[in-house]
């Protein structure tokens, strides 16, 4: 149960992926949308903030035409 809220959790920091002009704007962006939706499936803030922030740099990077 608890793999399905982590991914449950990295589906919506992707799928609101939020890029910024940099890579700190993208991790902060990404980290805030983590540890939201950390909050939101109970899980742990800093653990969703710091894949939220991955997530959103490796989704802005990837795509850069999209943000």
């Amino acid at each position: 149960m608890a793999v399905q809220k982590w991914i449950i959790a990295g589906a919506t920091a992707l799928a609101l992926g939020a890029c910024g002009d940099t890579i700190g704007e993208q991790a902060l962006a990404g980290g805030a949308i983590g540890a939201g939706a950390a909050a939101v499936t109970s899980g742990s803030l800093a653990t969703g903030a710091v894949v939220g922030a991955a997530g959103n740099i490796v989704y802005c990077e990837l795509n850069p035409g999209k943000c």
